[in-house]
Parts: structure tokens; C-alpha cells; sequence
């Protein structure tokens, strides 16, 4: 069976062994990395857009097809879980199989996923869809990553990897400005927020098949397909509970004990099953190397950070401060203007210098600050200071994100170059998985806290005024005005202490990276490529 190798000759003109000679690859020229990165950067961008260009159509969406909050909070949350239970999956095939066609598969998915998500009828379907959407995202998103990694030479992967970072920050803040300004659109619509990135998925999967060319060896392969399925339901079970507790039933209750025991055992029999594993999903021997661990720690709190940006300042912008769709995404500009400076300039400064820890330790030190910060804003308070707070986390996750993937791949040989890649992946989309839910939660009381609380100040007639509200989200429009001040407060405040409570999960990250120990980027990879080339054959 074909199988790609991740060898590094592919950028260094290197034979597999290491030596140049008559059969070597021909080092690629920036011109022919920036042609092969294309595609790749724009399935980036694909995989990245569909998990937020539906946060600012969400309350038109689940209002058309007849859902309720538990099918608003499902929409967002299938498709992270079967992108975080995914992405081992897609990170161990590609150290097996053809990364191209794996790549190529994974789009196909997602354009699948997407044209019948447009097509929903009801909010049953929809979930449904963004499960499909969330499997083909996890390909993306893992092997971008991974073929990156396998093009170009850990010193010279910074350069490159801060062009993914700036590609996913134009995709994680544009993309709800994006579905803000289609859903206000007359003539097009919600649905277009799932058709929209079909076209970028054709041209990148013709792109890629065109300029993505990668060294093929022949190879024996095994699937570890029984620990595919134990970390996939030990992933779901866990995510099911975050997204039900404290809304179908109490966090401390029978369901919750067993949903989180029977996650606990899923995930033991996932370790036993691994450690026999003739082709491991995740090879358990990676995490003996600290810099692994440490770094798939960092990711799961950064992703915790992270997703709680996207997600939240959506609701805060359109809920607290009544802005349209189309301005709460324009308003989260300052976000992804930090996020884009501090990825790409991250990247070009590693490259030089091969030192990588420096920027962790900040990146982790500035996204705790601007989740601190962010965590005293109200409804009312002045938007430049949000501005600098969002800035303030922007680059702190641009220094972050794709350095931590950075360090990591530098560390293993090439045969688990996918594996290892895919690990940090997998970690930071569980943060943002359990993230997203356990927060929302706590918004969600939070909310109802303020509510009571600013209703009671008003006196009788605002409970009953209320009454026609319903437990859902309110039309602030429909409001009288003291009431509506109350709700705008409400929500103001309660965002406000969502990012507060995300600031530890900040600073924890960042207390991690401080023990990553820095191995400065390797100009090549061709020392670790021998063995396993050899073991290959």
C-alpha cells in the first residue's frame, strides 16, 4: 500500500538517509511551498469558518427551523465533539496512509456535510450534518498541521505556521462577520452560511491536487480502529454530559456519576486497548517525553480561552450592547488584528532564531491578562477599552496556538509525526469542546441571577411584565425600556464573568509552558528520518 513519508527531504533535498545524492529530492524554493500551502491554507480556512460563521446565525436559524436552547447549544457543540473525537483518527492516518488523499477525502466530507446542512428542515437534521461537517473539519484542521510539518524543516516551520495562525485568525473572528452580513442579507439568507465555504473547498482540493507533491513509500499498515472507537466514545459521553448538566439535570446527580464513570472506564479500556496496539491511534510512548505532555496540557487550556473568545463575544455584542449580526462580527475586529500580528510575526522570528519558549511563556502571560481584563466588562462599558482587551487576547493566542503544535513536532521522529501533531490538536479542541459547554452553562445562571436580581430593584410589575419572555432568549426590541436595561445588564455582566472564569484556564497554560524545556528548531529533520525510514522498508 502507497503511503506518504514525512521525511524532510522534501524540503531540505535530502535522500531518505539523509545524504544528498543523484536520487535526492529537490529542496523547494519558497514560490513552490507558498503553491503547496495554498490549498492548504485555504481548507484551513474552510475548516476553520464552518465552527464560526454560524454563531451570529444561530438565533435566526433555530428560530426558522422550530428548535429550542437545547438544539441552539447541540448546533455548536456536534461539531466540535466529532471534530475533538476525530482528530487522533486523522492524525494516525496520516503517518499511514497518502496525506494528499486524506486531505482531499477530508474535503469532500465537509462539502457534503455542508450542502445538506443548507438544506436542513428541521434542527434534528442540522446536528446531524454538523457531526458530518465536524469529521471532515478534524481532517483539515490535523492535517494542515501535519503536512506542513512534513514539506518543511522544523527551523523553517515557524515562517510557515504563522501563515496557518493568520489564516485561522481571519477565519475564527471574520467568520461571524461573515454570517452576520449573509443573515442580514435579504437575498441570500441563513443557509448560505453553510454554502459559502463550498466553493473555497472545490478550488483548495483542486489546488492541492496540483501542487501538493510528497515523497511515497511502500508500507505494511494496520488501523487501530477498537481505539478509535473507545477514544471517540469516551470524548462523546464526556462532552454529552458537560453539554446537559446543569440544564436536564444537576451536576451532582446520578447521570452525572454515570456519564463521567463511564467515560472514566471507556477511557481505561482506551489505554488498554493502545498499549497493545500493533499501530496505536495515539502511541502512549509519546507522552513520555515531557515537552508532549506538557504541551498537549497547554493546549487544553488554551483552547478553553480560545473558543470562549469566539464564542461568547457574539452573544455580548448582539444581547448587551443590542448591535446587528453584521457589527458584532466587526466589533471583535481588534480580536483577530492581534491574533494575525502575533501569529505571523511569531513565526518569522522563530524561524530566524530557532527559540520558540519566549514566546509561549508570553503568549500565555498576555491571554490571561486579556481574559482578566475582559472579565470586568458590562453592557455599558466604553467599547476602546473592550478593543485593547481583545487585542490584548488575540496575541496572546496567535503566540500560542501554532507554537505549541511547533514544539511539539520537533520533538518526535518521522513516523509519529502525524500522530504527535494531532495530539496537541486533539487536546485544544477538547478544551474548547468542554469550554464552550460548562461555560455556556454558567452563563446561563449567571444570567438568571442578574435578571432576578435587576427585576426585584424594579419592583412587581416587572416580573409580570416578563412573563410573556419565556425561559429562552429575549427580543430586547419588544422590551419596555427599564426592563430591557435590566436584560442588556444581565447579559453585559454575565459575559463578563465567563471570561473571568476562563482567565484561569489562561493562567494555567501558562504555568505549564514555563516547564516546557526549549530544544532549539532543527534546520533539518533527517537524524530521527533514518531509523524510521529504515524500520519502513
Amino acid at each position: 500500500m502507497a503511503t506518504t513519508s514525512p521525511d524532510a527531504g522534501v524540503r531540505d533535498g535530502l535522500t531518505p538517509q539523509g545524504s544528498a545524492g543523484p536520487g535526492a529530492t529537490p529542496p523547494m524554493t519558497h514560490r513552490q511551498i507558498m503553491e503547496a500551502l495554498s490549498g492548504l491554507l485555504l481548507g484551513m480556512f474552510v475548516a476553520i469558518l464552518s465552527s464560526t460563521i454560524v454563531s451570529n446565525a444561530l438565533p435566526q436559524i433555530i428560530t426558522d427551523l422550530g428548535g429550542g436552547q437545547s438544539a441552539y447549544t447541540w448546533v455548536v457543540t456536534a461539531a466540535l465533539l466529532s471534530m475533538t473525537a476525530t482528530t487522533p483518527l486523522w492524525g494516525k492516518l496520516a503517518d499511514l496512509f497518502s496525506k494528499k488523499l486524506l486531505v482531499q477525502i477530508a474535503l469532500v466530507i465537509y462539502v457534503a456535510g455542508s450542502v445538506v446542512a443548507g438544506l436542513s428542515q428541521d434542527t434534528g437534521m442540522l446536528i446531524a450534518c454538523r457531526v458530518v461537517q465536524g469529521i471532515g473539519v478534524g481532517g483539515l484542521t490535523a492535517l494542515s498541521q501535519i503536512i506542513l510539518a512534513a514539506m518543511i524543516a522544523p527551523r523553517e516551520r515557524g515562517r510557515y505556521s504563522g501563515y496557518l495562525g493568520a489564516v485561522f485568525a481571519v477565519a475564527t473572528v471574520g467568520g461571524p462577520l461573515l454570517g452576520g452580513v449573509i443573515t442580514d442579507t435579504d437575498w441570500l439568507g441563513w443557509r448560505w452560511c453553510f454554502y459559502v465555504g463550498v466553493p473555497f473547498a472545490i478550488i483548495a482540493l483542486l489546488v492541492l491536487q496540483k501542487t501538493l507533491k510528497l515523497p511515497v513509500v511502500k508500507r505494511q499498515v494496520k488501523v487501530d480502529w477498537a481505539g478509535a472507537f473507545f477514544i471517540s466514545a469516551a470524548v462523546s459521553l464526556l462532552l454529552i454530559w458537560v453539554t446537559f448538566a446543569g440544564d436536564k439535570y444537576d451536576w451532582m446527580s446520578w447521570q452525572t456519576a454515570v456519564m463521567v464513570g463511564g467515560s472514566l472506564v471507556l477511557g481505561a479500556v482506551f489505554l488498554l486497548v493502545e498499549s497493545r496496539a500493533a499501530e496505536p491511534i495515539i502511541p502512549l510512548r509519546l507522552f513520555r517525553n515531557r515537552t508532549i505532555t506538557l504541551a498537549s496540557l497547554a493546549s487544553l487550556f488554551v483552547g478553553v480561552a480560545m473558543f470562549a473568545g469566539t464564542v461568547f463575544f457574539s452573544q455580548y455584542f448582539q444581547l448587551a450592547r443590542d448591535e446587528s449580526p453584521t457589527m458584532s462580527g466587526v466589533l471583535t475586529i481588534p480580536m483577530i488584528g492581534g491574533l494575525f500580528v502575533s501569529s505571523t510575526a511569531s513565526g518569522m522570528i522563530i524561524t530566524k532564531t530557532g527559540r520558540w519558549k519566549a514566546w509561549l511563556i508570553s503568549g500565555g502571560a498576555l491571554a490571561t491578562g486579556g481574559l482578566g481584563l475582559l472579565g470586568t466588562i458590562r453592557y455599558d462599558t466604553e467599547y476602546w477599552h473592550i478593543a485593547v482587551f481583545m487585542a490584548v487576547l488575540g496575541l496572546g493566542l496567535g503566540m500560542m496556538m501554532q507554537n505549541l503544535v511547533l514544539c511539539t513536532q520537533n520533538q518526535v521522529a518521522p513516523s509519529d509525526l502525524g500522530a504527535a501533531s494531532s495530539v496537541v490538536t486533539f487536546f485544544r479542541s477538547l478544551g474548547g469542546a468542554i469550554g464552550v459547554s460548562a461555560l455556556g452553562a454558567v452563563m446561563a445562571h449567571r444570567v438568571t441571577d442578574y435578571v432576578k436580581e435587576g427585576l426585584a430593584e424594579l419592583g412587581p410589575k416587572a416580573a409580570g411584565a416578563m412573563g410573556q419572555g419565556g425561559g429562552g432568549i429575549p427580543d430586547m426590541d419588544k422590551l419596555p425600556a427599564p426592563i430591557r436595561t435590566v436584560m442588556e445588564s444581565a447579559y453585559g455582566h454575565g459575559v463578563g464573568d465567563v471570561f473571568l472564569y476562563s482567565a484561569p484556564f489562561a493562567l494555567l497554560a501558562f504555568v505549564v509552558t514555563l516547564f516546557i524545556k526549549e530544544v532549539a528548531l532543527k534546520s533539518n529533520s533527517t537524524a530521527p528520518a533514518e531509523k524510521s525510514e529504515q524500520d519502513a522498508r
